[in-house]
């Protein structure tokens, strides 16, 4: 079976492709680079995916709303950082977080 784009919208499992170099996941990522796709990539792993859709994007919204009161409740310094992509060529690791928030140094996913 051979999935395209266009029928990403239906999918529910990722789309997994593995042994690709970095450089090779970058080329990709180029090619790729389009409305409603979302790509990961770690150890040579490269992850599409269709973008979440609204129950999820509900989900995640209370979720951050039981996190932000916990982390004030808890007196933890915090900053919401939103959907920020992290990304390291040596360690051939990029992720972009649905919520992210940053304490110090350290980032919260």
């Amino acid at each position: 079976m051979t999935t395209t784009l266009e029928k990403l919208e239906g999918l529910d499992e990722p789309i997994l492709i593995d042994e690709l170099s970095w450089r090779e996941f970058k080329v990709v990522e180029q090619l790729l680079s389009r409305p409603g796709v979302r790509l990961s990539f770690l150890d040579g792993v490269l992850e599409i995916r269709r973008m979440p859709g609204r129950k999820h994007e509900t989900a995640k919204q209370r979720i951050s709303m039981l996190v932000d009161l916990y982390l004030e409740y808890a007196g933890i310094d915090f900053t919401p950082t939103g959907s920020v992509t992290l990304e390291s060529e040596t360690g051939r690791v990029k992720r972009e977080a649905d919520l992210s928030y940053e304490q110090g140094y350290f980032i919260l996913v």
